[in-house]
């Protein structure tokens, strides 16, 4: 085994360590037996550098769709860009809010000790309208993360990478030809950025951008075409963190069986890494089970709920099923 996989067999044994042994496990299981995965990801996971796992994971043919947060699908483009240019700050805890007033002047938007700067914002921005204008104006509508596969495909953007592109899962996806969901896309800067050129009339309306529930058609038919009718496991769902991310995703099968009332295999593997508790009564902690009684997985389903730090976790799962 490798070094990874070895300490992690001889420590990792009891509570939730064994837990994520086992999951990585059952991961490895699934994609050898020729199962697709879903990664539903939520969070600020990209600007968490989950992108070294991800990117690897996507290139390996380990990862077949994600389903993520508007903020993930940009972070990882700004931090491929600006990477450099981020400031760390360790004592994060201890910033005050006139400290933070600094930063906010500074152009400097905190994700708990990472500061990205606005700088790189705007010039996705400008990218991003140019795109947007172009779409509108040919009546294409297209998914938000096939814009930003746009703006990455311009042979003018090399010039201001600034981070690994092999650490980049966006250009991975984008290489690999996986699907990127990004519903909710409206909570994130680049939402509100979109939004804006519409108000200000940079843009004639918002219909060249794909709504969510068109979205959620596509992968609705995603699902169908790659489910594997039997011969295959089917579709995986490993999801990080909860919320809409997952809850989109998720919901592909019961409106499949529920709603258009066809006949399809329930996700044939789960496995979800949260710190919230089901306690609260959020979909975030929600067990596994649960999701039985809407008819999102079955009992026999290989099911893992992980209470731990994904950013910690997600990357040891990762280094598993690659064999490190």
């Amino acid at each position: 085994m490798g070094a990874i996989r070895d300490f992690m067999s001889t420590h990792y044994l009891h509570f939730n360590a064994r837990e994520v042994v086992d999951a990585a496990k059952a991961y490895e299981a699934h994609v050898d037996a020729g199962g697709r995965m879903l990664i539903a990801m939520a969070g600020a996971m990209s600007t968490g550098e989950f992108g070294i796992s991800l990117a690897r994971m996507i290139r390996a043919g380990k990862v077949h769709a994600i389903s993520c947060t508007g903020a993930n699908l940009e972070e990882d483009v700004f931090n491929l860009l600006a990477g450099r240019e981020y400031e760390i700050i360790p004592s994060w805890r201890d910033l005050s809010a006139q400290d933070e007033q600094a930063l906010y002047e500074r152009g400097m938007n905190r994700v708990t000790d990472t500061c990205i700067p606005e700088t790189v914002m705007r010039h996705i921005e400008g990218r991003l309208v140019e795109c947007w204008q172009r779409a509108a104006a040919a009546g294409e509508r297209k998914l938000p993360s096939e814009f930003l596969f746009e703006v990455l495909s311009d042979p003018t953007l090399s010039e201001h990478v600034q981070r690994d592109p092999a650490h980049s899962w966006m250009l991975a996806a984008k290489e690999a030809g996986i699907p990127v969901y990004a519903p909710g896309w409206e909570d994130s800067t680049t939402g509100n950025i979109f939004a804006a050129n519409v108000i200000s009339g940079r843009l004639p309306d918002h219909s060249c951008v794909q709504s969510g529930t068109e979205q959620f058609q596509a992968l609705v038919e995603w699902y169908e075409a790659n489910h594997g009718g039997g011969e295959t496991p089917s579709v995986g769902f490993f999801q990080i963190g909860g919320g809409i991310a997952g809850d989109f995703a998720i919901c592909a099968v019961p409106c499949i069986t529920q709603d258009l009332r066809r006949e399809v295999p329930y996700w044939g593997y789960f496995c979800q890494i949260t710190d919230a508790q089901p306690s609260y009564g959020g979909y975030s902690g929600a067990p596994a089970n649960e999701k039985i009684t809407w008819g999102k997985l079955e009992p026999s389903t290989p099911k893992f709920e992980i209470n731990s730090d994904a950013a910690i976790v997600a990357p040891l799962i990762c280094s598993w099923v690659l064999g490190d």
